[in-house]
């Protein structure tokens, strides 16, 4: 991974920024410590941070252009450290003809440089919609599938973001018997990972996921300690001989993993958000 450098802020830099969704593997992102949910592109080195300016998404995608073969220095800002950071990366198209190449010719593609998908948003609202997995009851499609009880969030799906409440609540609705793959947040291990869900009324319990989620100001993710280190074993975890570890498991389905790229595909530059529906 590429180095970089963290500079303290409060509040986000800028009022709008691009929300990083999904770092593509083999991709130049997928070379840098960028992390998919929690980071926001806020400029490039030598741009200004004035709280009073918003991202100039267009002469940012000119920069990159202009840097393809040559290190660029991103300025992103994380959601859960508060700090902004210098990330050098390489911009190129390389990566992303090769995989065209092996998956056939498609009119519309156009090449990424970076290979990350991205949304504009106001980063300081990016943490309210996460949903808190407070209970899992045994023998469930959500313990089946691996969440863990007080430790998980829910961030996302692979369509991208969701904006309200009952946005979850209908996606679940609209996958019976279906695969939901989602995006899950453990603050235990600092990680975030995918997760396959598959609701159903057929697993002997009450509900479609058999999971008590929580939403709200009172369920959205703590910081973690300033002395943390991303992706290590929590003292309390690594100290404990009376159990054995478990770690949640990166569920992976492969017969859906094409069905799910498609989705990403097809919703990189508009995202679907269902309403209305009530909770299940």
């Amino acid at each position: 991974m590429g180095a970089s450098q963290s500079t303290s802020h409060s509040h986000s830099p800028v009022r709008a920024a691009l929300h990083v969704l999904r770092v593509t593997p083999s991709s130049p992102a997928s070379k840098t410590d960028i992390e998919s949910f929690f980071d926001f592109v806020v400029g490039f080195e030598g741009s200004s941070l004035s709280s009073e300016n918003q991202l100039d998404t267009n002469q940012l995608e000119k920069i990159v252009e202009a840097h393809e073969g040559k290190t660029l220095r991103l300025l992103v800002w994380n959601s859960k450290s508060k700090r902004t950071r210098a990330v050098p990366i390489v911009p190129s198209r390389k990566w992303s003809l090769q995989s065209q190449e092996g998956s056939g010719s498609d009119p519309n593609f156009r090449p990424s440089l970076l290979g990350l998908s991205m949304r504009v948003c106001e980063p300081d609202k990016s943490a309210d919609n996460v949903w808190h997995v407070l209970d899992v009851v045994e023998g469930s499609p959500a313990e089946s599938a691996g969440l863990v009880p007080m430790g998980d969030w829910i961030l996302g799906w692979s369509g991208g973001v969701l904006s309200a409440e009952n946005d979850f609540y209908d996606l679940v609705e609209a996958h019976v018997d279906k695969p939901l793959r989602v995006y899950v947040y453990s603050y235990d291990f600092d990680t975030t990972r995918e997760v396959v869900l598959i609701p159903n009324r057929h697993w002997g319990g009450d509900g479609l996921l058999g999971c008590v989620f929580g939403y709200g100001l009172l369920h959205r993710i703590p910081p973690q300690p300033e002395d943390r280190v991303p992706g290590s074993i929590p003292p309390e975890l690594s100290e404990s001989d009376d159990h054995e570890l478990f770690i949640p498991a990166d569920t992976q389905a492969d017969s859906f993993h094409d069905q799910e790229q498609q989705e990403w595909q097809q919703h990189e530059q508009h995202y679907y958000h269902p309403q209305g529906a009530p909770r299940s």
